[in-house]
């Protein structure tokens, strides 16, 4: 159970390290569309997603 529990919590820190290299801002369009990059708002969902998931896992556990 401990070895698990710690397995997972490496694996979120290596994804939280490695997923601003993979997320990078595609070249420009042109100049007559304004580029907008994805801002925190997103980044927010992401990890409330992350969140409600591991309490689900938990939760499922405890059955």
């Amino acid at each position: 159970m401990k070895l698990k529990i710690s397995t997972i919590q490496m694996l979120i820190l290596v994804i939280c390290f490695l997923l601003p290299c993979l997320l990078h801002a595609q070249p420009g369009f042109g100049d007559d569309t304004d580029d907008v990059p994805i801002d925190g708002g997103l980044s927010l969902l992401v990890a409330a997603g992350v969140g409600y998931g591991a309490k689900k896992i938990r939760e499922k556990r405890k059955k």
